[in-house]
């Protein structure tokens, strides 16, 4: 136990140095700053209390020429007006534009290592934590660690030459800094502890305050709250949870208000009333003690003790603040698996086949894909079915270079796709995703990803075409300029669920890429959209490599060759006449679902998927 808690003081150290070198690699004008504002601040404590206080009242007591006085004040009082005027530039030029500079370089570092880094970094709770800890208000932790550091540094010197000072005046007068070292490293560490393990007890009852605050104040959740009696059972929770901040409380209230009181009279109470008892005891009675010398000694006492609760303060706050440096740390030290600028060779943009080679892929020790192999040849149309969980997912996932199989592997052209530039390899790829996201810009944006130019408008309006979209986005305010989502546009459009899917699809549409990839492109439409949305991707990839991933098996039967997956294998294969003809599992499940469109609606789909169904039959 003994030998982790050095280790972990070790590490906080380590820790803080590294925040140091951090900041100075950012903006070394502030590191500098900072360190010379804590020595002017603590220098104009021991000047006022050791030097300034003993010149003035011994400059009285020997009548000494009140022009060397007022010289010696005015000399104060300008170097203290300069030290006045140099943190009024401190606060009025140097901070904000030091601190601008801090949170624009250190975001970007964080932002280019969350780009960087592999997706399954994401989907690691303890990665994904440890990344939120390390970006949430990181540039003012990062410069409050630089400020905690000069403060430990400069602090421990202050106090060591002030105790020398008083100790200059009466040798005796130092033992009773015992005591706020005591009040500090004793009772106020105790008091810590005690902090730690109360935050510790009530974090499950403030995370659930928190989410009961989330759901009655964001918009996702204010349809159910009017509609159901859900808000009760939220109003229940919020009762216990509260309800269990008040019994943690409690529980440690006794033991902290009895620490506190040592804690207070330990580093106040006894050092300020005995050491001024001591003085009035050594000048009034003793008669060893000059005024001059007793003025010096209770302000010296003052500085001290103060200086020592801020030395203490800021020790404290660096190991607190080397937690949240480990953090960033770790994020900005990962060393990525899959990194997102790894270079490689140029797949070169034709594609002659995707084989997948006995691959196998665990999550968390759970296969999900088990000894796959298949191929894919340039220029045909391929489809991935089967139920909810099969592995579809995971192997677009694998195929796009998301993750890596766990053995295995994956060939694109003949060639194990690592041996590619990462970026040229996925540049092969357009796709439209199930887990899409709309983003808070205009309709043309959100459909080309990327900043628009010459021509650009036209390629977008084909593919909102084809996506069968365009006339509702041609209805907005500002047609495809119109902003999406009212995240910050007022005049921003809210569309439906499936017309989002479009324009998710007319991205797949405008990219000129070799693959198209659809993963789930026609969940949130209805049969009739389904088939139409589908037409148009076939007339669209004649010339392409397709692959489609769907659990509509009636949206894939023109596909050229279809693979049936069950539990991350392939359990059939072959074209839709050929499965249906042996009256497998994918036979089974077309079927089922034939019945359910047919009890939806009978005569539009007879019209349209089963026409389509027999046009394939011929």
């Amino acid at each position: 136990m003994k030998k982790k808690k050095e280790r972990n003081r070790t590490r906080a150290f380590k820790n803080n140095l590294y925040a140091l070198k951090l900041g100075w690699q950012i903006a070394p004008e502030l590191v500098i700053h900072m360190a010379v504002a804590r020595v002017l601040g603590y220098f104009e404590w021991l000047f006022y209390s050791a030097f300034f206080m003993r010149y003035v009242i011994n400059a009285m007591e020997t009548e000494q020429e009140v022009t060397s006085i007022f010289v010696f004040l005015g000399v104060t009082v300008t170097v203290f007006a300069s030290m006045t005027l140099y943190n009024q530039y401190l606060e009025g030029k140097v901070w904000p534009i030091a601190t601008a500079k801090v949170y624009k370089k250190l975001n970007l570092r964080l932002f280019e290592k969350s780009t960087n880094v592999e997706l399954s970094c994401f989907e690691d709770i303890e990665f994904y934590n440890k990344y939120t800890l390390a970006t949430e208000g990181a540039a003012d932790k990062l410069i409050e660690t630089i400020s905690n550091l000069w403060g430990v540094l400069f602090g421990s010197i202050a106090a060591v030459l002030g105790f020398y000072l008083m100790y200059d005046i009466d040798k005796w007068s130092v033992l009773f800094v015992v005591f706020p070292i005591l009040g500090n490293f004793v009772f106020n560490r105790k008091l810590g502890q005690i902090d730690f393990n109360r935050n510790k007890d009530m974090a499950p009852h403030n995370r659930r305050t928190a989410y009961v605050n989330r759901v009655m104040y964001l918009a996702e959740y204010a349809k159910e709250v009017r509609l159901t009696n859900v808000f009760s059972l939220m109003r229940r929770d919020y009762r216990e949870a509260i309800k269990g901040v008040v019994d943690v409380t409690k529980k440690y209230t006794a033991k902290a208000v009895v620490l506190h009181w040592f804690y207070v009279q330990f580093t106040f109470s006894f050092i300020f009333e005995g050491v001024l008892i001591y003085g009035a005891y050594r000048t009034l009675i003793n008669d060893s003690m000059s005024l001059a010398k007793l003025a010096v000694l209770t302000s010296m006492m003052v500085s001290c003790t103060w200086i020592l609760i801020g030395f203490t303060d800021y020790l404290a706050a660096g190991f607190k603040n080397g937690l949240f440096v480990d953090n960033l740390r770790n994020f900005l030290e990962y060393e990525e698996k899959i990194p997102e600028d790894y270079k490689g060779d140029d797949p070169g943009d034709t594609i002659h086949s995707i084989e997948f080679r006995n691959v196998c892929f665990s999550y968390k020790d759970e296969e999900v894909i088990t000894d796959l192999s298949f191929e894919l040849r340039g220029g045909k149309t391929y489809a991935l079915v089967g139920h909810n969980g099969a592995g579809k997912s995971t192997i677009i996932k694998l195929l796009m270079r998301f993750y890596d199989p766990t053995s295995g592997e994956i060939f694109l052209n003949g060639r194990n796709i690592k041996e590619y530039e990462l970026q040229k390899y996925r540049a092969l790829f357009a796709g439209a995703f199930q887990d899409y996201q709309i983003f808070s810009l205009s309709v043309l944006e959100n459909v080309l990803m990327r900043k628009a130019t010459e021509g650009d408008e036209a390629e977008a309006v084909r593919a909102l075409k084809l996506a069968g979209v365009y006339e509702k986005v041609e209805s907005l305010p500002n047609g495809i300029h119109t902003i999406l989502t009212k995240e910050f546009a007022e005049d921003g459009a809210v569309l439906s669920g499936g017309e989002y899917q479009k324009i998710v699809v007319a991205r797949a549409f405008v990219q000129k890429r070799p693959v198209k990839i659809f993963d789930e492109p026609s969940s949130a439409l209805d049969p009739i959209a389904e088939y139409k949305l589908f037409e148009s991707i076939l007339k669209d990839g004649q010339d392409k490599t397709m692959l489609f991933i769907s659990h509509r098996l009636s949206s894939v039967q023109n596909a050229d060759w279809v693979f049936m997956l069950e539990n991350g294998t392939i359990i059939e294969q072959g074209s839709h006449k050929k499965l249906m003809a042996n009256h497998g599992a994918y036979a089974d499940m077309y079927e089922k679902q034939a019945v359910n469109y047919l009890a939806t609606d009978r005569t539009s789909l007879t019209g349209s998927f089963f026409a389509a169904d027999k046009e394939v039959a011929r």
